[in-house]
């Protein structure tokens, strides 16, 4: 994939904040690993694959009623375990697993693998910008992903230091306040076009990073390049390339 750039300054670029669960990690494999490994040792036959895309689906939108206003403000890790619930419940697996298996399960959106791209790129662009996550999901939850896949990042934000979510402008408010730059001195990175689009609203700068795999091989995410974004790329370390990001070692 051709990286495009409408970046005029390189040198104005002061930080990089980065969305985690599918931009920096991988959560399909992992899902699908602890929903086979389950399907297994319970002899069920639950379709991980699309319980997994009905998670996600549910997720986004108890966010949206929380930036709504139309719910209160509930941490990421208890709307996906809220979510487990119901879906759990639809399929008729209520009485299946207990609620310790419950929240075992619920879990494994800690333990999130990086991209083979990831951890050499977040290496390389912190050697020339501080780099930080903004993520939706919680603070010890993105803690735990950035410890069990040794991403090299400078600080840990999340939505929750705003009681909000993205695409909620507060919580890119977040970069500003903590990493002390201006927004446009600031790149977005993410996979996700709804959160650049906000960022860019927000005046910040934006570099879309494709993850055709986000879902799993059977979805096709939309990674088309457009204008308004500054910039496109396949990979943490073509992002490094085109940002000027020192050689790899």
């Amino acid at each position: 994939m051709q990286a495009f750039t409408q970046f005029r300054n390189v040198d104005d670029i002061k930080a990089l904040a980065f969305d985690v669960q599918g931009t920096c990690v991988d959560f399909y494999q992992p899902v699908l690993r602890a929903g086979a490994a389950i399907n297994r040792d319970k002899g069920l036959a639950i379709d991980w694959t699309r319980l997994l895309a009905e998670w996600r689906d549910l997720y986004r939108v108890a966010l949206d009623a929380v930036i709504a206003g139309q719910r209160p403000w509930l941490r990421v890790d208890r709307i996906y375990r809220e979510a487990l619930d119901l879906l759990l419940e639809r399929q008729g697996l209520g009485e299946a697993f207990t609620p310790q298996e419950r929240d075992e399960l619920n879990n494994v959106w800690t333990r999130l693998d990086a991209w083979p791209d990831t951890v050499a790129g977040l290496a390389r662009l912190r050697r020339r910008f501080t780099t930080a996550t903004l993520s939706n999901a919680g603070m010890a939850a993105v803690v735990a992903v950035v410890k069990h896949a040794g991403l090299p990042f400078d600080a840990v934000l999340t939505a929750e230091l705003a009681h909000s979510y993205k695409p909620a402008p507060s919580v890119y408010q977040l970069a500003v306040d903590f990493l002390g730059y201006r927004p446009d001195q600031i790149v977005m990175v993410a996979c996700h076009k709804y959160d650049l689009r906000a960022a860019r609203a927000f005046g910040m700068r934006t570099a879309f990073v494709a993850r055709p795999l986000e879902f799993g091989p059977d979805v096709t995410p939309d990674v088309t390049a457009e204008d308004w974004l500054d910039l496109h790329v396949d990979s943490f370390t073509a992002l490094a390339d085109a940002l000027g990001a020192g050689s790899p070692v």
